[in-house]
């Protein structure tokens, strides 16, 4: 009953129903909010494909997200997950069917395929797939490769080629904790692959993104790249069982985080948190209170799709169906946030371009 309920409103309600915010805020410093381009044009293109961060660049996205694991040999991949099954063809090449496992990640059961178990000759092997089929279809499954992070910088070393502002890059350790008790920390190799392509300082074209805190903590002591404190809306860091997000994201937590980051990356629910119909609240005083602390704020993950859109911006009930993403953006734009990850950087450079000429 509620979803028939929701479903009817949102094909009577006008779509200028999101929250409107009374006064608008600056960002942090003052300078446009950036589009950070989630797992490429995922909206568009598979996930974490060269096609997708190609067309990324193409439609104007700031930096370009990799979320990065390891291979067997300590290579640097852009998945998702380490467990691959829902995002390649892994399960589909019967060479590999005896790699098939059940381990515990970041304290839960995961059955799949796991890159720690694949050299990066074999990864190359495999073929990306859609992960929300559904949604997106599936029209470029069985095309593109999995990249390692080193063929991403190369794509950003081309694109770059003349360009008075850099697209930057917005790498994230995934379950880092885990990889570190395998033996495959992050840390080392993707310091010294950013070093080679000549990431450098405080002001690099590069923030890293963790959910995990020693991991990033660990990265301060030995870089002075920007760094990401990510918060899930729910629960809190797998290394840190004691401490949950919603405790980070108070004042006194954002302090903290400021000892060794430089912003944050929050679920959007916690800076608008969405009433039990799906329809926009009111802002928090996350972006506020996290401004006060010196940090940046880029919530995470505006998505064109009904399914992921406030009720007052969908475009009717199918889930497949586009709403009005510009819209939505346009509320957390309001609050002063300082960028945002989209699966749609077409739809995202359009609406914070025509935020900033209101």
């Amino acid at each position: 009953m509620k979803r028939w309920l929701a479903a009817l409103l949102a094909m009577v309600l006008p779509a200028g129903c999101s929250a409107d915010v009374v006064t608008a805020q600056t960002t942090l410093d003052g300078q446009p909010p950036i589009v950070i381009a989630h797992r490429g044009a995922s909206g568009e293109r598979p996930e974490h494909t060269l096609a997708s961060y190609t067309l990324a660049i193409e439609l104007g996205a700031d930096y370009i997200e990799p979320d990065l694991v390891l291979t067997k040999d300590g290579v640097l991949v852009a998945r998702h997950e380490n467990e691959i099954s829902e995002t390649t063809d892994v399960a589909d090449h019967s060479e590999f069917a005896a790699r098939k496992a059940t381990k515990t990640i970041d304290g839960k059961a995961v059955t799949g395929w796991f890159t720690e178990d694949f050299t990066l000759a074999e990864i190359k092997t495999l073929r990306a797939r859609e992960r929300l089929p559904k949604l997106r279809g599936t029209d470029y499954d069985g095309q593109f490769e999995i990249p390692t992070f080193a063929e991403i910088l190369d794509l950003l070393v081309t694109a770059n080629k003349g360009r008075k502002v850099p697209i930057g890059v917005y790498p994230e350790t995934k379950h880092p904790g885990y990889f570190v008790s395998i033996g495959l920390p992050h840390e080392a190799p993707l310091l010294a692959m950013l070093e080679k392509y000549g990431y450098r300082g405080r002001t690099a074209p590069v923030f890293i993104q963790s959910f995990e805190v020693s991991n990033l903590k660990a990265l301060r002591t030995k870089s002075d790249l920007p760094l990401i404190q990510l918060m899930d809306g729910e629960g809190g860091p797998a290394d840190d069982p004691k401490l949950t997000y919603v405790v980070m994201a108070s004042p006194a937590g954002l302090k903290a985080v400021a000892s060794y980051a430089d912003g944050l990356g929050p679920n959007k629910d916690l800076v608008i948190p969405r009433g039990a119909l799906g329809t926009l609240g009111d802002p928090t005083s996350l972006v506020r209170d996290a401004h006060a602390a010196g940090l940046k704020v880029h919530p995470w993950t505006f998505r064109r799709e009904n399914y992921f859109l406030p009720l007052g911006d969908k475009g009717g009930i199918n889930p497949a169906g586009h709403g009005d993403l510009a819209a939505e953006i346009r509320a957390y734009l309001a609050t002063g946030i300082d960028g945002l990850f989209s699966d749609n950087p077409r739809e995202a450079v359009a609406a914070v371009k025509k935020g900033i000429a209101r």
